[in-house]
């Protein structure tokens, strides 16, 4: 499977539970190997490479990170949307 293959997937995942549940890191990660049966670092080298561009981010809140899609109009200054 391509990165990018698994770059769309987390990113439906994430579209999905936005407004629903904060997503942690392994969250995404454990969702994703389950779905692809692709091994932990590979998924894990495919979020970082969104989290690296922008398309998805880190926040923090509540004493705890989560990883997040930030909002259309971030995405459309980064030129990502």
């Amino acid at each position: 499977m391509e990165q990018a293959e698994i770059q769309e997937k987390i990113f439906a995942y994430m579209q999905q539970m936005k407004g629903k549940k904060k997503l942690k890191e392994k969250d995404i990660i454990k969702k994703i190997m389950a779905d692809t049966e692709q091994d932990k670092d590979t998924v894990k080298t495919a979020l970082r490479e969104m989290i690296n561009v922008g398309k998805v981010m880190y926040s923090y809140g509540g004493g705890s990170s989560s990883v997040e899609i930030p909002s259309e109009e971030y995405l459309k200054e980064k030129g990502l949307l």
